[in-house]
Formats: structure tokens, sequence, C-alpha cells
């Protein structure tokens, strides 16, 4: 049987914002799994894609 790799369990919260602390490096956008330890990525906030890029 084949899975979703993209498919969610009910206790995961996946959650995106972008950091502005380190001004030197400009905006960063962040994206984590809250449920989870060690469970992000971060990326330029210029360089992550559009809303519209992910659908």
């Amino acid at each position: 049987m084949a899975t979703n790799p993209h498919a969610m369990a009910e206790n995961e919260t996946i959650v995106g914002s972008i950091d502005s602390t380190d001004a030197s490096d400009g905006d960063a956008y962040v994206i984590a799994d809250i449920s989870a330890d060690d469970a992000w990525l971060s990326m330029q906030a210029d360089d992550a894609p559009t809303l519209t890029a992910w659908r």
C-alpha cells in the first residue's frame, strides 16, 4: 500500500513565519513542525516560494 508523504497525522502542527531578528542577512522564512524537536527549515524570505507557486 502506498503512503502519502504529504499527509499529516492529527497531532502534527506545521507553521510558517518570517523571522527578522538578524537584520544583517535580511528576513528569513521559517517553516516548522512544532510537534517535533528540530523539525524546521529556513531560507531567505526573498527566495521563499509564493503561496500561488505552492498550489
